[in-house]
């Protein structure tokens, strides 16, 4: 089965054809042109490398969150148009196992996205098996502090909250480093980790797509804090009473 594998979660674009679990062709690109001007170019490159088209897709992957969100409207939005027409079989993976799926060896592999606000999108993974060992989660990085503590080593960051985990955690004990050019977000991670759910019975019609975004957009905290303020200003202080002393 040919899978053709996509990842705009982050800054990064990366596209992948995969036969099975053989890897045809790859390739990234973090050179600040938007997804929506680089990723059907890279798509269109990597079918014609492999001799394919469309119809010889068999498994459509593409990251579906956590992540930016316009990053993953578009990657989510391309893979429905391309599967439409065959009502091709999709995958949408988590942003973070395919970062996992990425990378093999033995001890834990923690995955982490920035957030922003001093937050990480993570997750920890086994590294030998790609066995997930806790759920997406959007926290602050010092939330990370008992997992690895705890976990098995060694270990480590990849994705681009890395750096900040790297920051907050180096004197961390098996804490091993993983170069900045290493860390990106790989088409192969997220084709294996299509086919994984592909195999596990969770594939979807290109119509069930949707995404997973962890938590509310920007836009919509901000509506949230202003629609709070007036109910807080219309609460009236606490009135404290003091008792006298005679």
């Amino acid at each position: 089965m040919n899978i053709l594998a996509i990842d705009t979660a982050g800054r990064s674009a990366a596209v992948a054809v995969l036969q099975g679990d053989a890897l045809l062709y790859e390739s990234f690109c973090n050179t600040g042109f938007t997804h929506s001007e680089t990723l059907l170019p890279m798509v269109d490159a990597a079918l014609a490398a492999c001799g394919l088209k469309i119809a010889d897709i068999g498994l459509f992957g593409v990251t579906a969150g956590p992540g930016s969100f316009t990053g993953l409207r578009i990657g989510l939005a391309a893979v429905k148009g391309l599967a439409f027409a065959g009502n091709t079989p999709c995958a949408g993976v988590s942003t973070l196992a395919a970062l996992a799926y990425g990378h093999t060896g033995q001890g834990t592999v923690v995955a982490a996205l920035d957030a922003r606000r001093g937050q990480v999108y993570w997750a920890g993974f086994e590294l030998a098996t790609h066995a997930r060992l806790t759920p997406d989660a959007a926290e602050p990085v010092e939330a990370l502090a008992d997992f690895i503590t705890n976990c098995k080593k060694p270990l480590f960051f990849v994705g681009d909250g890395a750096a900040l985990c790297y920051n907050t955690f180096m004197l961390a004990d098996g804490l091993l480093p993983c170069p900045p050019a290493l860390r990106g977000g790989r088409g192969a991670g997220v084709g294996l980790a299509a086919l994984a759910c592909y195999q596990a019975g969770l594939a979807t019609p290109p119509a069930a797509l949707l995404p997973s975004y962890h938590r509310l957009s920007q836009a919509e905290r901000e509506r949230a804090e202003r629609e709070a303020a007036p109910a807080a200003a219309a609460t009236p202080p606490k009135t404290v009473l003091k008792e006298r002393i005679v």
